[in-house]
């Protein structure tokens, strides 16, 4: 049996604007607007999260810190979907994600709700705690700097990609490309870590125009680095 979640009245309103609804079934929280259905499901990444595929993982590659592997932490602060930080947190991180999006982060808590109840994933899922709201403010409200911070924002180009817009078309009704580049990236260096890393289209340009350290990059996706110095 379907059921809806209670939703604040904003959120609510926004979703009939778009002719969307969320739904309660067995596999989940889902965002659907009756003919396409889009939710939270890390069940296809289970290869992904082997510790032999995981050194393989350019997120992995460009989070990591030098000499060092265990405790450290993250700040997705435009987590989506979470699966870029599920492979983060099976990878060791303990992360912090944020989602403006009051729906997007409703399917992510969602998502890491059930992989909390699935072997396969449960001890990557117990370091994953997420929030929704506006995560430059937060990273600028942080009680401690986190080690690295993962920054990943909407970007035009990729609307044309056809298999992005297979998955996430439903999503995009919802949430628009970053409007301040420069504010989002200004938080993260304000949030004083050890390092910044920003997720791009291979080809893309930098986000706020600013040049980075180093960038690891693969045939679609790009990741700028900022090694910043305390």
């Amino acid at each position: 049996m379907n059921a809806s979640p209670t939703l604040d009245p904003a959120v609510q309103a926004l979703l009939e604007r778009e002719g969307l609804s969320l739904v309660r079934d067995n596999g989940g929280l889902a965002l659907t607007d009756g003919t396409m259905t889009v939710r939270g499901d890390f069940s296809r990444m289970k290869a992904r999260i082997k510790p032999q595929a995981l050194n393989r993982e350019l997120i992995v590659r460009a989070a990591r810190i030098k000499g060092e592997r265990d405790g450290l932490t993250l700040f997705d602060a435009t987590a989506g979907l979470g699966e870029d930080s599920l492979l983060l947190a099976a990878a060791g991180f303990g992360i912090t994600l944020y989602e403006r999006n009051a729906v997007i982060a409703a399917l992510l808590q969602d998502a890491i709700s059930r992989a909390a109840d699935d072997p396969d994933f449960a001890h990557a899922a117990s370091r994953m705690h997420a929030f929704t709201g506006d995560s430059v403010q937060a990273l600028r409200q942080l009680d401690q700097p986190p080690d690295v911070v993962l920054l990943d924002p909407m970007f035009p180009g990729r609307q044309k990609s056809a298999a992005v817009k297979k998955k996430l078309q439903l999503l995009q009704r919802l949430e628009q490309p970053c409007e301040d580049e420069q504010a989002l990236l200004d938080a993260a260096f304000a949030a004083q870590p050890r390092k910044v890393i920003v997720k791009r289209p291979a080809k893309g340009p930098y986000l706020a125009d600013r040049k980075p350290d180093y960038s690891l990059a693969g045939k679609a996706i790009r990741f700028d680095c900022f090694s910043i110095a305390r």
